[in-house]
């Protein structure tokens, strides 16, 4: 059953910007918590296949990928020879899939909470923050992809890790039985996926609800739900930070959604 926390001052926000544990095997300060933050705590953990497709996500699925790839394959060959490749680079520029974002950076996932598109309504909703475990959810995983993480030593897969194991989004649904999720480290494509430091949970066509899942098979996530009162504060602090959209979004487009924001007069200044 997952936690659900509240978090009505910058105390809250330290808590979970620090939740890093010591770990005598490394010597170091580590954890494998992954997270994503929306602006409106409302808001479900749906991917953008469901949210367009909706009940038909499943039949449409494969014709979009074949289509994407088609187009897509002029500017990179190499993707034809990888459905996964082809659903990660189809997720980073838009295309509806099954993959969902997170990121290893709590500070990256806080600024997604306190940035949407409409900055009138910054505080006239709870954000949320989700915290999942990465160990947890891997040790839900079928007997051969935990064979995969113990030959190579990790609890993240990689790209190769997923293909050696899985040769399509068909054979993992029929593994997961909508019971276990798998979580992937895109490679690093472009500089937003480096300074995102991202990660894609691949949700399985037959499993209907991730807070459902989330909520029935661990005990390790955490959902912060964090005050509206709080949006600015938080935002303000983000970006003396150096966390924005230009940072997020290297280039010119996160440059000017940065300065847009930046400049932003507030109705009660």
């Amino acid at each position: 059953m997952y936690k659900t926390i509240m978090v009505d001052d910058m105390f809250g926000i330290y808590q979970l910007l620090t939740e890093q544990r010591y770990r005598p095997d490394l010597n170091r300060y580590r954890s494998l918590h992954i997270y994503r933050g929306m602006p409106n705590a409302d808001y479900k953990l749906l991917t953008s296949l469901r949210r367009n497709c909706k009940e038909k996500s499943k039949a449409l699925e494969p014709v979009i990928l074949a289509n994407f790839t088609k187009y897509a394959a002029l500017e990179d060959p190499s993707i034809e020879s990888s459905i996964w490749k082809q659903m990660i680079l189809g997720q980073h520029h838009g295309l509806p899939t099954r993959l969902y974002d997170w990121s290893f950076s709590p500070l990256t996932s806080l600024h997604f909470a306190t940035s949407e598109a409409n900055l009138d309504k910054t505080d006239k909703h709870d954000a949320v923050v989700w915290r999942i475990d990465v160990d947890e959810l891997h040790e839900l995983l079928p007997p051969k992809y935990q064979k995969v993480m113990k030959e190579t030593g990790t609890t993240v897969f990689s790209l190769k890790m997923l293909e050696s194991v899985c040769k399509d989004p068909a054979q993992y649904d029929e593994d997961m039985q909508g019971k276990a999720m798998l979580i992937v480290e895109p490679p690093s494509i472009d500089q937003r996926i480096i300074n995102q430091y991202s990660f894609f949970s691949i949700f399985p066509a037959d499993m209907e609800s991730m807070e459902d899942f989330l909520n029935e098979h661990t005990q390790k996530t955490l959902k912060y739900v964090i005050s509206k009162d709080l949006k600015w504060q938080v935002r303000d602090l983000l970006d003396q930070l150096n966390i924005s959209e230009r940072i997020v979004y290297p280039g010119l487009d996160g440059l000017s959604r940065w300065l847009a924001r930046h400049y932003y007069v507030r109705e009660d200044s």
